[in-house]
């Protein structure tokens, strides 16, 4: 059975950032980072967008924030989230917010695939600690390393992070992933990329939901994966399920484009 590495408690709570008491992390009523990592420094990954209802994304472009499918209820006008950008601890000053105004979730989306969709911003985001990310647009960069990032739990189960943390984790071949030992052919082999360690202690987890696994291209990072699903967080032989970006990437662009973004 698949898991969401989102929150569903927190999808119709809408909170936000900009609304957190000022308390330790762990009193937060969120429980949205990445299992096994380390803190990231300001100004690192700049595209790392937070989302109020308890996922991470990644900005697209000045108004579009690319996430996962199931992070959002569909298609339509949707003014209610809100997206923080340009810091890595979420109760900074410094943050930057902006509210939605229209979300575009796949036509194909549904529990088992096609797990990607864009928010509209009601204005373009800019600033210092802010920038873009790239998507892939073909197959070269979804082998190697890849880096994970998020604000979601540090271990299956936790909380909330408040700041945001960052690890590496491998590639997994389709062949793999889906063996009777992981997966047993419940991945989707074209669209959906997998990635972490066999012993496990590494990943993605609740709350990283809609964020990015990225990897470094021909010009800087791009973007080749949206985390999607996993069985717990960091369980040996239980890799992270990812979007395939590049799959997806003539799709997306489209949809951007009749966006305007």
């Amino acid at each position: 059975m698949r898991r969401w590495r989102t929150l569903l408690a927190v999808l119709a709570a809408t909170v936000t950032a900009a609304t957190m008491s000022p308390a330790p992390a762990s009193a937060d009523p969120v429980t949205p980072t990445v299992v096994g990592g380390t803190t990231a420094t300001l100004g690192e990954f700049p595209f790392m967008v937070r989302l109020s209802m308890g996922c991470g994304g990644a900005l697209y472009s000045p108004t579009l924030v690319l996430t996962a499918g199931h992070c959002v209820s569909g298609t339509g006008t949707n003014t209610s989230i809100t997206a923080t950008f340009g810091v890595i601890d979420l109760q900074s000053t410094s943050r930057v917010t902006r509210k939605s105004n229209y979300v575009y979730r796949a036509p194909g989306y549904n529990s088992t695939g096609d797990d990607w969709a864009l928010i509209r911003l009601a204005s373009a985001v800019s600033g210092t600690n802010i920038g873009t990310l790239p998507i892939t647009t073909s197959t070269t960069y979804d082998t190697g390393n890849f880096t994970i990032a998020g604000w979601g739990a540090a271990s299956e189960g936790g909380a909330q992070q408040r700041y945001l943390r960052k690890a590496t984790v491998p590639f997994v071949s389709d062949t793999t992933c889906n063996s009777s030992s992981m997966y047993a052919g419940q991945v989707n082999a074209a669209r959906e990329i997998c990635a972490g360690f066999t012993a496990g202690g590494v990943d993605t987890c609740q709350g990283d939901s809609g964020g990015p696994m990225f990897r470094q291209g021909a010009s800087g990072l791009v973007q080749v994966g949206i985390v999607s699903w996993g069985d717990g967080c960091a369980r040996p032989n239980k890799p992270g399920v990812y979007t395939q970006v590049s799959y997806f990437s003539a799709a997306i662009k489209a949809a951007a484009t009749s966006l305007g973004g």
